[in-house]
């Protein structure tokens, strides 16, 4: 019988196959698989799939801020054949005029209406619909209908609901039993508050949802025991499950005020900035102004407000994070 040793000892060195490679003539020896193999292997990189999204990003983001710091420092306008640089001119006309300023502090003040509003109304709806039943599935269905509809179908629906002989005096005037003709949105006090109630009330459907997801995630031994503690239903909510909600408040805040600094569908559909321009937010004074011809000018009021969501953004997130880690 012949061992495994001695097979090995028998079997020839050139049967090895880098001997037999190396015995090989250069034009016989196997070689790489190059072609249709190789190519599909570089055709299907995982960057490759980013390309189209970050074409689109660069086209439609990228540069149209590069252009925007560029030509806030231009006389450019419809009245002119050529651009020319003027440097700061324009952010300094534009500072010393109380136009601006004026929209600004409306912007802010409308920012943060539609934020309180915006927060509120989807916590209180989030408690509400808490449970997970079949009617609470179909009420978040229908409040989250909003969140997918188009701004400006909103607000014009809501500019025929609020007018004199809108649907909601004719509610009124049935409840009451006399006409009522309240100018909804022909006030120079409370027109801003409507205008941002009818904001926060598309939006409160996904501030619910951030909620409710926020509150599935608490752990119910801890309100159990607070409940058995004998801590009423108050106290629960005020000592230990609204401090564990932090992270959706940080969330539902930032993005809330953040994004009625920017808004703009709502506003214009339902008030174009009137009566009086005690509703024209930022974002409606540059579109007016732009529709002037006065481009360089409008440029530098969007460049403006970008400059004054950054300066908002970065301490707002940052102290509620800080909020956050306290708790």
């Amino acid at each position: 019988m012949i061992s495994a040793t001695g097979l090995a000892a028998e079997r020839p060195e050139s049967s090895h196959p880098a001997t037999v490679s190396a015995v090989l003539p250069p034009s016989r020896r196997r070689r790489p698989l190059r072609g249709p193999v190789s190519r599909r292997a570089r055709h299907d990189h995982p960057l490759l799939f980013l390309v189209p999204a970050l074409a689109v990003l660069v086209v439609f983001f990228f540069l149209p801020t590069i252009f925007n710091f560029v030509y806030a420092l231009t006389d450019w306008s419809s009245f002119k054949s050529e651009i020319r640089f003027v440097g700061w001119a324009n952010f300094q006309a534009l500072l010393e005029s109380g136009t601006l300023l004026s929209r600004l502090w409306t912007t802010l003040v409308y920012a943060i209406l539609v934020a309180v509003f915006q927060n509120v109304f989807g916590l209180l709806l989030a408690l509400l619909l808490e449970r997970d039943t079949r009617i609470n599935r179909a009420i978040r269905v229908a409040f989250f209908v909003p969140v997918i509809m188009s701004a400006l179908a909103v607000g014009y629906v809501f500019q025929a609901i609020l007018e004199p002989d809108g649907a909601l005096n004719e509610i009124l005037g049935f409840l009451s039993g006399r006409d009522v003709t309240i100018p909804w949105l022909g006030s120079t006090s409370w027109t801003i508050i409507v205008v941002a109630l009818v904001h926060a009330w598309k939006w409160m459907g996904l501030s619910m949802l951030i909620y409710l997801a926020g509150l599935k995630t608490l752990d119910p031994d801890i309100v159990e025991a607070a409940r058995i503690d004998g801590a009423s239903r108050w106290q629960t909510f005020r000592a230990i499950r609204f401090p564990l909600l932090a992270p959706a408040v940080t969330f539902n805040v930032a993005t809330a005020l953040l994004g009625s600094m920017n808004g703009f569908d709502i506003v214009q559909a339902t008030t174009a900035g009137g009566p009086g321009g005690t509703t024209e937010i930022i974002n409606i004074f540059i579109f007016r102004t732009f529709g002037q011809g006065l481009f360089a000018q409008a440029t530098t009021m969007s460049l403006l407000l970008f400059v004054l969501v950054v300066i908002l953004a970065f301490p707002l997130i940052r102290m509620l994070r800080k909020r956050e880690d306290v708790l």
